[in-house]
């Protein structure tokens, strides 16, 4: 809820009170004093009736029972000359309009040199990665508004909102004080590599393991959802047609999952290092020198020097790959990797004839594992 603030401005140069100070001595006593129409009040910039009585030079505004009525605290500011009144929930000086929001995850949770808590927020939107730094002014609960204690935080909570500010560091991440946490559900938290990254009819499923070429039994099958945020090592949106097998990715997922094997979990937040380039196992090499060798006609095989166990094996990105097509089928297949910015799996043999053609290279669909045709040869 946005907390108001009403400022009440007089015109006319000098004091202002409330009737607090006469309420407050216990009795009343008679006075006379002047109404004087050439002083306004305004409340939000809008002109109100209230009208104040002069009395021996001071102005009296019945703000006290207005206020009350409207339910806002009163508040005289001696250095301003003026009245502020407050929302019940909030106290003299800075409202929670000036403070800024965010939902996220907590991505890491380290001890500040003061014996504060700091807590990297992986966000959405315009505040899509804060360090917010947690002390005794912070107000810390669950969602249900139980007091929590920082030393529990840790990686993969929810974070349902962090009021922030108004004073943010300009670096990035931010870096801002935390007025408000709301801590919501544990998640869980895996450092893996994509194996595979498939779309289907209800969104996108990325599996991810240990390695690139991990046993089933430590992989995860990661689903998305409307809520799915993926990131690069910047914090930076991604696309999941930007996915590809090999990445380093930290995932935040379930806690709910499938009893599966693989099993089967709702993924929240993945973050993808995309400076680390797409490889190959050695199952997988083997699996494309044989689809290759399957490939070839009799008449090429005359030709090679390589055996088929030799043959060189690279992963390349579709639009750089030089792969020539030869149906239709084939040049639909690989203008659509080349849009989504797919791989390719090159698979070259050496021939008799390379100092005059080069080398013979074959394609594939580096996920389908469709044969897409061959390279151009000189």
């Amino acid at each position: 809820m946005n907390k108001k603030k009403v400022i009440i401005v007089a015109t006319l140069a000098g004091l202002m009170a409330t009737t607090a100070a006469v309420e407050a001595s216990g009795f009343m006593k008679k006075v006379q004093g002047l109404l004087r129409s050439d002083v306004t009040v305004t409340v939000n910039g809008e002109q109100t009736s209230m009208k104040p009585v002069f009395i021996n030079g001071q102005a009296y505004l019945p703000a006290k029972s207005e206020a009350a009525a409207l339910g806002y605290d009163v508040t005289y500011n001696a250095r301003d000359k003026r009245l502020e009144l407050n929302t019940h929930e909030e106290g003299p000086g800075q409202g929670e309009q000036d403070l800024m929001r965010m939902q996220g995850i907590i991505e890491t949770v380290t001890t500040g040199s003061d014996g504060s808590t700091i807590i990297t927020v992986l966000g959405r939107g315009s505040s899509n990665w804060m360090v917010l730094t947690i002390d005794k002014d912070t107000v810390l609960t669950d969602s249900d508004g139980k007091k929590l204690d920082p030393k529990s935080l840790k990686p993969g909570q929810d974070i349902q909102e962090a009021q922030y500010g108004p004073i943010v560091a300009m670096s990035y991440p931010g870096q801002s004080h935390a007025v408000k946490v709301i801590v919501g559900s544990d998640h869980l938290v895996k450092d893996a590599v994509i194996q595979s990254v498939k779309k289907t009819d209800d969104g996108w499923q990325v599996t991810v393991n240990n390695s690139a070429n991990g046993e089933s039994a430590t992989a995860v099958v990661l689903n998305s959802g409307k809520e799915t945020q993926v990131v690069d090592q910047e914090r930076q949106p991604l696309e999941f047609s930007q996915l590809k097998a090999g990445m380093k990715v930290r995932a935040y997922y379930g806690p709910i999952m499938t009893k599966s094997l693989p099993p089967i979990s709702p993924l929240f937040y993945l973050v993808a290092d995309t400076t680390t380039a797409a490889t190959l196992s050695p199952e997988q090499v083997k699996e494309f020198q044989t689809l290759s060798w399957n490939k070839l006609t009799d008449d090429q095989k005359s030709h090679l020097k390589s055996k088929k166990d030799e043959a060189e094996v690279t992963l390349t990105g579709a639009a750089d790959s030089g792969i020539l097509t030869s149906t239709d089928e084939q040049k639909k297949a690989l203008a659509d990797l080349q849009a989504k910015g797919g791989h390719i799996v090159i698979v070259s043999y050496s021939t008799d004839q390379d100092a005059l053609l080069g080398p013979l290279s074959l394609g594939f669909d580096s996920e389908t594992k469709t044969f897409l045709g061959f390279r151009a040869r000189r």
